[in-house]
């Protein structure tokens, strides 16, 4: 009976193979969205500010952080949570693949929430005429809560692997 629950809690693993099928769907539907803006962003070429300039980059590299944020969730969620990818000699295999656990992914997902709210503060800043001084303190806030909330977590996940090498040494 035993073995008969432990075989069946080991393959209930698959039922997150779909959340990561999904993401690939998310990932879809942000490269549609950076079509989009790439394209509002080339239509503006003719009367393009650099003020304008900027703030599409950004937008561009916002977006593009998103998709490579997402491909490190599905990537690694599916290798730590489900199964190996049967790739391991393919020439184009990212060198961070099979490398990222559940902490460096934890680490990754926060620096990428990190670099994003930055975009969209710095975008924020660059149109500033347009922002409340209120919805200006929030973003700010917010922003830094992030920040804090990185700092944190390193700090509590650079604990535990000091912790874990005391253990070993003993």
């Amino acid at each position: 009976m035993e073995r008969l629950i432990e075989q069946g809690l080991f393959a209930s693993r698959w039922l997150m193979a779909p959340f990561y099928v999904g993401l690939v769907g998310a990932l879809v539907v942000l490269l549609f969205a950076f079509c989009e803006e790439l394209l509002h962003f080339i239509l503006m070429i003719p009367n393009i500010t650099a003020n304008d300039a900027v703030l599409g980059v950004l937008s561009l590299i916002d977006l593009s952080l998103a998709g490579n944020l997402l491909l490190i969730v599905i990537f690694s969620g599916y290798e730590n949570f489900v199964s190996k990818f049967d790739d391991a000699d393919h020439v184009d295999r990212p060198e961070w693949q099979g490398t990222v656990d559940f902490s460096t992914l934890k680490l990754k997902l926060v620096a990428s929430i990190v670099a994003i709210s930055g975009i969209h503060l710095l975008k924020v800043f660059m149109n500033v005429e347009k922002t409340s001084e209120q919805q200006m303190q929030w973003m700010i806030i917010i922003h830094l809560v992030f920040v804090v909330s990185g700092v944190l977590l390193a700090l509590m996940d650079r604990i535990a692997v000091s912790a874990k090498a005391i253990k070993v040494k003993k």
